[in-house]
């Protein structure tokens, strides 16, 4: 296990205090007034996002697909009947404390550290005073929580640091993995080998790890430990609002030319997003030559930071391309706009280096669009070549042009993908289904817990008999191996 100031991870402290203070929420009532009244028939459960706010606006900066997994998980568990708190850090003063997205289902922004945006890489000196908030808050309202479900790595060290506390029944998914990232990075941040530790702790001691594909379960197995109970079940999409559309209406409401053909990237603006890649390909490409070419880039934030940075980058390698003039920037799109740019796409490039699981390829193929992804993670379980899209090896620039222009040039064979894509997303990764599956799990973990509370008092041993007319068998219970040692 690595060390901090000479400590273990598990005791790590930090000399932040964090007391929670009375905010208002939406309707202006303190969130702390007086305990929630339990609700009958409901089981509450939490979700942990530390730094991937669930009521964030998607698309500002650290907020992507995480944000939209926790956001859609909960608000789809609450349907099935679970009571559903998502915790996560406050950036922002202004922000209400509590928000609440339906009658059983609220995102709690916990005071942990300053309330302004802090970079990831400096996030986890502050996750102590999370535990600490987390804490004061249920005992304030008076509820405990049977299940957490924790996202990201600094959000499993919260966890694990509250099942050393109580018992809970600990749930992860990973959403990314040092193990990974830090293969192509020349610099590694401070919090590496911290993360690195995280990780595999996380793996080894939560009662079960949720990989998003059969290929993540393969990485964690192969990079980080062969240790701890993994369960496959996949992200999802809203297969209500990403639906098929037609491209003309789509094209005619956002105000795009017919006759274009259309390569549309979306997502974060970050290094390892590939942006790059989609750039120099689409600059070489055989369609962009022979007829009216577009190429969109969406998402990202204006503010300053990181995804700023990159982007501006990104801006200046189209300018150098000379492809200035057939590239727009949207910025960040809504997701009641987002379907209509699907819709209008003839392709949509994830040109990312990794991907654990890869959200906007869902998405995409739920519209009914073609999908050129990288041939890394998730995405080789999501896209089907020859079916849903085409798979190519990462940073593969003419690679990334061939698949572009295959799907641009051959119309009949792509009105075949476009066809197939909805199909495999109605069937495998509607969020209600993704819903099913995490409570599943959770209902199996919760019994188990149930019946190894119950095995476990058949081994406590029973008061003395105070009778002087017997003497009584005794069994105890082995300090080190649950088993019986008979006295007689």
């Amino acid at each position: 296990m690595s060390l901090k100031d000479g400590q273990p991870i598990s005791l790590m402290k930090t000399e932040i205090s964090s007391p929670i203070s009375p905010s208002k929420s939406e309707r202006s009532v303190s969130p702390f007034a007086s305990a929630r009244p339990a609700i009958p028939g409901r089981q509450p459960i939490a979700l942990i996002s530390d730094h991937g706010d669930p009521a964030a606006e998607i698309g500002k900066e650290e907020a992507g697909g995480q944000n939209v997994y926790v956001r859609q998980v909960g608000e789809a568990l609450a349907k099935l009947g679970w009571q559903v708190d998502m915790f996560t850090r406050k950036t922002k003063p202004e922000d209400p404390t509590i928000v609440q997205h339906s009658p059983h289902c609220r995102t709690i922004r916990l005071k942990a550290g300053p309330e302004k945006f802090i970079p990831r890489d400096e996030l986890f000196d502050y996750m102590p005073a999370f535990v600490e908030a987390f804490e004061k808050f249920q005992l304030k309202e008076g509820t405990s929580y049977p299940v957490i479900h924790t996202n990201y790595w600094m959000s499993a060290w919260v966890g694990l640091q509250l099942k050393q506390k109580s018992n809970i029944q600990l749930v992860h998914t990973y959403h990314s993995l040092g193990a990974v990232k830090y293969q192509a990075v020349s610099h590694r941040p401070a919090s590496a080998e911290i993360r690195l530790a995280v990780e595999q702790e996380i793996l080894e001691k939560a009662h079960c790890v949720v990989a998003t594909s059969p290929q993540e379960e393969e990485v964690l197995r192969s990079l980080v430990s062969a240790k701890g109970h993994v369960e496959v079940i996949p992200c999802g999409t809203d297969i209500t609002n990403f639906r098929v559309l037609p491209k003309a209406e789509a094209r005619t409401k956002l105000g795009l030319d017919h006759h274009e053909q259309i390569v549309l990237y979306v997502g974060r603006f970050d290094p390892r997003k590939g942006i790059e890649t989609l750039v120099r390909s689409c600059a070489i490409s055989e369609a962009r030559k022979e007829g009216k070419f577009r190429l969109i880039i969406a998402g990202g934030c204006d503010e300053e930071g990181a995804d700023g940075r990159e982007r501006q980058r990104i801006e200046k390698l189209v300018e150098e391309l000379k492809l200035s003039a057939q590239t727009i920037f949207p910025g960040r799109l809504d997701h009641n706009i987002l379907p209509l740019y699907y819709a209008a796409a003839d392709v949509c490039v994830v040109p990312s280096h990794y991907e654990p699981f890869g959200l906007v390829a869902i998405e995409a193929m739920a519209c009914g669009t073609p999908v050129v992804a990288s041939n890394v993670g998730g995405l080789k379980f999501t896209v089907i070549p020859e079916e849903t899209g085409l798979l190519v090896s990462p940073q593969d620039v003419s690679g990334f042009t061939a698949a572009i222009d295959r799907i641009l040039m051959d119309e009949l064979w792509a009105r075949k993908l476009r066809r197939l894509a909805p199909v495999r997303v109605t069937q495998n990764f509607s969020w209600a289904g993704v819903a099913i599956q995490l409570s599943d799990l959770y209902r199996r973990l919760l019994a188990s817990s149930i019946m190894d509370e119950q095995f476990l008092s058949l081994l406590l041993p029973r008061p003395r008999e105070t009778s002087v007319s017997a003497s009584p068998r005794v069994a105890t219970v082995a300090p080190a191996n649950v088993g019986l040692t008979k006295v007689s």
